[in-house]
């Protein structure tokens, strides 16, 4: 069964490896599948630690819209890690992906991940470093859980949060193709 919707071809249906939903099969769900194994399977996340698809209201100005965060990893009760996904080149997601992670939780979410499905940069989510690259690179449950255990979780301010929000709409919805699953102009 091949079917179009916007710009993504539909491959058919694939069952979600995290949540076990029935969900629409595409080159690019694929990848987050991939993700996904390669979380519970090599680096020792429960699924339950882990939340697909969450969405992300952004407000700037008298706009608003919502973006897909494609993972995030909570230890503990706090979100340790957000993982976004895109096809094509890395270095140019980890300025929106680093701005997401300071409002998809009201602090500092320590390690930001961007991959293309293929590879990775793993950033320090404070300071926008690159800490590591590629997927075995991503930190395993027990490494995280020695990397959060002396960080504070500093709050964001309400002015971060707001230029921030900027940076997201910027790159992630300013621009983006109307049928693009990933955001949802309000």
């Amino acid at each position: 069964m091949k079917d179009t919707q916007g710009h993504h071809l539909i491959l058919g249906e694939l069952v979600d490896f995290i949540t076990g939903e029935t969900i629409q099969d595409t080159h690019d769900e694929r990848y987050r599948q991939k993700l996904a194994r390669i979380l519970v399977e090599h680096k020792g996340y429960l699924k339950k630690e882990i939340e697909p698809g969450r969405g992300l209201l952004i407000t700037v100005a008298d706009k608003k819209a919502v973006i897909t965060v494609d993972y995030t990893i909570k230890l503990a009760g706090k979100i340790c890690i957000i993982i976004k996904y895109g096809p094509g080149s890395l270095v140019t997601r980890h300025r929106p992906a680093l701005a997401a992670s300071r409002l998809v939780a009201p602090y500092q979410v320590p390690v930001v991940v961007v991959t293309n499905g293929e590879d990775a940069d793993i950033l320090e989510g404070a300071t926008g470093k690159v800490i590591s690259i590629g997927l075995e690179s991503i930190p395993a449950k027990a490494e995280l859980i020695e990397q959060v255990t002396n960080i504070h979780f500093d709050p964001i301010s309400a002015k971060q949060s707001e230029m921030e929000s900027k940076i997201v709409y910027a790159f992630e919805v300013d621009g983006s193709c109307m049928c693009d699953d990933g955001t949802c102009r309000l």
